[in-house]
């Protein structure tokens, strides 16, 4: 099976919430971002609104690490990957069990095309910190093992995600184009 091409893996991003933001509590721009991010808005305005956010002194360790998150998608939704995978790498130093910056690092690796090696390993170390969303995580996971030729993990990650996820119709539209095939064994 050959690599997905990437408008296929644009599409099916931008077909549902694929990114795995992260709320804040309270109000300001802290909040202000993660609605942008969870919106899908990334306007310059909403990276202002995070930016603004990470320059209040009052924000919480957690709420400053969620927010470098939410900026990172604003920043991925706009196409700007090297710097959403800066604002990634950011939140997992100052936070490493951070799953979401692992997961969406991961799902930015995917965009930027060639990554995919390093997108899976991104994307299982999520998945070990138990992500708010893991179907997002599993889903994009599989996509980047097709990309690698990695058929038989990218159907057990789109099977899991569908799993996870039955009211999401991707992962079972994905599973549609794969085929099982009995094996031959020795002596039959």
């Amino acid at each position: 099976m050959t690599k997905p091409p990437l408008l296929f893996v644009l599409a099916i991003l931008s077909g549902t919430s694929a990114d795995a933001s992260v709320s804040v509590i309270g109000q300001g721009y802290a909040r202000g971002c993660f609605e942008a991010a969870e919106g899908r808005q990334p306007t310059r305005e909403a990276l202002k609104s995070c930016d603004r956010a990470l320059g209040e002194s009052a924000l919480s360790a957690d709420d400053r690490v969620a927010t470098i998150i939410n900026r990172g998608i604003v920043r991925m939704q706009a196409r700007d990957l090297p710097a959403a995978i800066a604002d990634f790498d950011e939140a997992i130093r100052a936070r490493p069990d951070a799953a979401e910056a692992y997961v969406n690092k991961g799902i930015a690796l995917i965009r930027l095309g060639d990554r995919d090696t390093e997108a899976v390993f991104s994307l299982s170390e999520g998945i070990a910190r138990n992500p708010l969303r893991p179907e997002i995580a599993f889903y994009n996971r599989a996509v980047a093992y097709e990309g690698l030729g990695r058929n038989r993990e990218a159907y057990e990650d789109y099977s899991r995600a569908a799993q996870l996820a039955p009211e999401w119709p991707e992962p079972a539209t994905q599973l549609q184009r794969f085929q099982t095939v009995k094996r031959k064994t020795a002596g039959v």
